[in-house]
């Protein structure tokens, strides 16, 4: 096919705001192209842009290879159709379309014979003499872009022209768009937020987001290979699992290895995986890959939108006890020593070392005038394996010294045999200062708390870990004060939607089928 339109590079920016950073798009003859995507990600600008009726910060637009951004709008052959229509309300059917003839000084036969070829092609015959303000909404876009088709353009520019109209109506201009399209074999630019109008019509889809390109495909590649989450979700509704591709063809996620039909990955690289929902099959347990419970269902009419949970996550909650704590000075040593109160599960008493209690304690010393670190060199400490309060003495070579506790407890775990998953943690001391320096406050609360999850009964695989993916608490890390506080770690949860005729009831337990062909693999970021 012939490229009809180019866009290179295309920037404009509005009150300081960029909403085009860098459209590169190239259209070609008599092809249905869709523009999609949010408010405001700068599709209409584009449109704009290309009919002449704004002009662009940056880039070039090529029309038929020939440079048209100083082209005025009525010298393109280009030309628009607008959600409101902008018809003419002083004046009939007829005049409405013969307006752009007429200024053109056509002969009056010919305008006659070009308004009435394209009053049949909009289904219009008969309205000639009609009002428009007498019109139906439909009615009146039918007039609109038989105005803007009787100018014979190249290309139709078409910004939301459904919008107005209701469900039903909206759907049967769907079809009688697509089928206009292919009567006048000319080029339609279409912009729609409605992923449905956008997977009818076109012949090539342009998802956007906040003023880029996400990605150009066909309606089949956009649904079935989208490539990332954010087209993922725009287009249609989707399961987005993470998961690591172990190799060619294979992938892990919920802790099992399925084969799919992707390849060209690193090996170990993280990956997410889509499931379509309507992919998805609700079988009995043994015949499923996947087992999980439902949770609701919904009836819409010729299909049940299942929901199934196939683990609900594990979660533990320990408590983090913040104090003003000041570091023990001392002046002649120029010396500064701290340490926080620690737990410690009396499970581990008896392997009990000085660099263990050194680092739950998070003990340290330095220079103050330096920021030095100095050796802490002797403990001091008696300990039973039963559950108290001990004592704890740090103390460096010049015989500065802090004291604290160390809490022998029980060790803190929670096991979910139905997902068969444990997960522990520990209850911890920290200073306000530490809360509000860490960088990465997560991962902080993770290792301070010894949090780690992993999978129960795996006798012959006893080190399968299962990552903490969730840590909430409800402090402000910036602004927070000598308390007690909840903090809560919580391994993943898994749901699916499912979109089947098999109907289940709330609480079934049921196994999930899909072929390697429903698995899309996307990579991350």
């Amino acid at each position: 096919m012939k490229k009809l339109i180019e866009l290179k590079n295309l920037e404009k920016t509005f009150d300081g705001q960029q909403v085009l950073k860098g459209i590169s798009l190239d259209i070609y003859e008599n092809e249905f192209v869709t523009l999609l995507g949010p408010s405001g990600c700068g599709k209409t600008t584009i449109l704009r842009i290309i009919g002449g009726f704004l002009e662009a910060d940056g880039g070039e637009v090529l029309f038929d290879g020939q440079k048209i951004n100083d082209v005025p709008p009525y010298e393109r052959e280009i030309n628009t159709v607008f959600q409101k229509y902008a018809l003419f309300p002083h004046l009939n059917v007829y005049d409405n379309i013969a307006f752009g003839l007429k200024l053109r000084k056509e002969p009056k036969d010919v305008i006659e014979q070009k308004v009435i070829r394209m009053l049949r092609l909009v289904g219009l015959d008969g309205f000639a003499k009609r009002r428009v303000n007498e019109m139906s909404g439909g009615q009146q876009q039918r007039v609109a872009i038989a105005r803007a088709l009787v100018n014979e353009p190249k290309v139709l520019l078409l910004d939301e022209p459904l919008g107005a109209l209701d469900l039903k109506l909206r759907k049967e201009m769907q079809r009688e768009l697509k089928k206009i399209q292919q009567e006048v074999g000319i080029t339609f630019l279409f912009v729609t937020h409605d992923q449905e109008e956008a997977l009818t019509m076109s012949d090539k889809i342009v998802v956007m987001k906040e003023g880029t390109i996400q990605q150009i495909g066909t309606p089949t590649d956009i649904y079935n290979e989208p490539v990332n989450r954010y087209v993922a979700n725009f287009i249609g509704e989707s399961n987005i699992i993470e998961g690591t591709m172990r190799g060619d063809y294979l992938v892990e996620f919920e802790d099992r290895m399925f084969d799919c039909v992707d390849a060209g990955f690193e090996k170990d690289e993280a990956v997410e995986v889509v499931i379509r929902p309507e992919d998805l099959d609700v079988v009995p347990v043994t015949e499923g890959k996947l087992r999980g419970r439902v949770k609701s269902v919904l009836f819409k009419g010729v299909h049940y939108d299942t929901m199934v949970e196939t683990r609900a996550g594990t979660s533990i909650t320990v408590q983090m006890t913040v104090r003003d704590a000041k570091p023990a000075v001392s002046s002649s040593a120029e010396e500064c020593i701290s340490a926080n109160d620690f737990y410690l599960d009396i499970e581990d008493v008896e392997q009990l070392t000085d660099a263990r209690i050194i680092a739950r304690a998070d003990a340290q010393a330095w220079n103050p005038k330096t920021d030095e670190f100095l050796s802490i060199s002797k403990l001091k400490y008696s300990i039973e394996p039963k559950n108290g309060v001990y004592p704890v003495t740090f103390e460096t070579h010049s015989g500065t010294s802090i004291t604290v506790n160390m809490i022998v407890a029980d060790a803190n775990r929670v096991q979910n045999k139905e997902n068969g998953e444990e997960i522990y943690a520990m209850n911890f001391f920290k200073s306000a200062d530490e809360i509000q320096e860490s960088m990465a406050l997560d991962h902080d609360l993770i290792t301070w708390a010894d949090a780690s999850a992993w999978v129960l009964n795996s006798e012959n695989e006893p080190d399968i870990r299962v990552r903490i993916s969730d840590v909430r608490y409800t402090f402000d890390p910036e602004n927070i004060q000598p308390g007690t506080y909840d903090v809560t770690f919580s391994t993943k949860g898994y749901e699916y939607k499912v979109s089947t005729t098999d109907r289940t009831e709330v609480g079934d337990v049921v196994g999930l089928a899909f072929v390697p062909e429903d698995l899309h693999i996307m990579r991350k970021g």
